[in-house]
């Protein structure tokens, strides 16, 4: 089954996420800043969304991307970044957040799988705790070595730093 992809709220996630449980999908979470989609993205969200039957993607808003990597990021502002995930055949979903960690949209989804890039060990993945409590399971998958936003920016200004 493929839904039409939308973005949600926080607060109507939750409503569409009890309705896909109700159907019987198998809902899988992730998040990130996605700025500047590029090839280890797409590799990641096609691993991800092959491990259930719809992806809900949790994307920082620009000021939290902007706390977390710095001054001049975002590149993308959060509307081109969610039009650009929507328009990817895996992603179902896609819900902006501002808080530190996307723990409050991990609660409101209570996904039956977690993923986070190989970057991340299992047992720091935020929400994996709460997921597993709940009878999910949280993975971490493979990195996809020499590809990142930070080199892309580097290549693209012509920088070796």
């Amino acid at each position: 089954m493929k839904l039409e992809p939308s973005e949600y709220t926080a607060r109507t996630i939750e409503t569409a996420a009890v309705g896909w449980r109700d159907e019987g999908l198998v809902i899988v979470f992730t998040n990130g800043c996605f700025d500047l989609i590029h090839s280890g993205h797409t590799s990641y969200l096609r691993q991800s969304r092959e491990l259930g039957d719809l992806l809900v993607v949790g994307i920082n808003t620009d000021e939290s991307v902007t706390s977390l990597k710095g001054p001049g990021r975002p590149i993308l502002n959060l509307a081109e970044r969610i039009e650009l995930l929507l328009a990817l055949r895996w992603v179902d979903a896609v819900v902006p957040f501002s808080e530190p960690t996307p723990i409050g949209l991990i609660k409101a989804v209570n996904p039956h799988i977690l993923v986070k890039g190989g970057d991340w060990p299992v047992e720091e993945i935020v929400g994996g705790e709460f997921v597993q409590a709940n009878g999910g399971r949280v993975l971490s998958l493979p990195f996809v070595p020499g590809i990142s936003t930070s080199g892309l920016i580097r290549r693209i200004s012509g920088s070796s730093s």
